[in-house]
């Protein structure tokens, strides 16, 4: 992602309110989840006001949100594309692991992954749509690797599906208990998994 929305830095006064309004809406449901992300503080964050929201998201804080969502997993695709463009696929874990670790630590693990949050949000159909087209894409590109790297697609498939599943929840964990041990394990234990195929 945009290491402005990892560090928690102001959005330049460049951008318009558009962006800011999606990369404060990224931040906030990083921090507090879907339901924390009021429009009250979008608004403050972004420095937008109510009149830019509705220009640009006329259906309001869903809209906004499903669009973050799918900014977010973008900027997250992209991570995925540069770390499986080299190396075999327990070092793309690597990457992806210490990826994470230095996105955690440097929010001081205030801040995770967004679009789990959008996965939750069980009262934003949307919102979760979003979520769910974002991991299938995910997968998508992680299957695609690994059946680049000689594996049977259905078993690239389901390795895809388990790095994807395993490292969200071991982000969730990781913010809980305010330590990355639950990305060591994780490398630790399907690193040698990937390395057999």
């Amino acid at each position: 992602m945009d290491r402005s929305v990892h560090e928690g830095k102001e959005k330049p006064m460049t951008a318009g309110p558009r962006t800011r309004l999606i990369d404060s809406a990224i931040e906030l449901v990083r921090e507090q989840g879907v339901p924390g992300a009021g429009l009250s503080a979008l608004l403050e964050r972004s420095n937008a006001s109510r009149n830019s929201l509705y220009q640009h998201f006329p259906a309001g804080k869903a809209e906004l949100v499903a669009e973050a969502t799918t900014v977010a997993g973008a900027h997250m695709s992209a991570v995925f594309d540069r770390v499986t463009a080299t190396g075999t696929p327990d070092q793309w874990l690597s990457g992806l692991v210490g990826w994470w670790k230095k996105a955690l630590r440097t929010s001081d693990f205030a801040a995770g992954c967004p679009v789990v949050s959008a996965a939750l949000a069980e009262s934003e159909p949307r919102v979760q749509a979003a979520a769910a087209a974002v991991f299938d894409g995910w997968n998508d590109r992680l299957t695609t690797a690994l059946s680049g790297q000689g594996i049977p697609a259905e078993r690239a498939r389901a390795l895809a599906s388990l790095v994807v599943s395993a490292l969200e929840g071991a982000i969730v964990q990781a913010r809980a208990t305010k330590s990355v041990q639950a990305l060591d394990d994780l490398q630790a234990t399907l690193g040698p998994l990937l390395r057999a195929g």
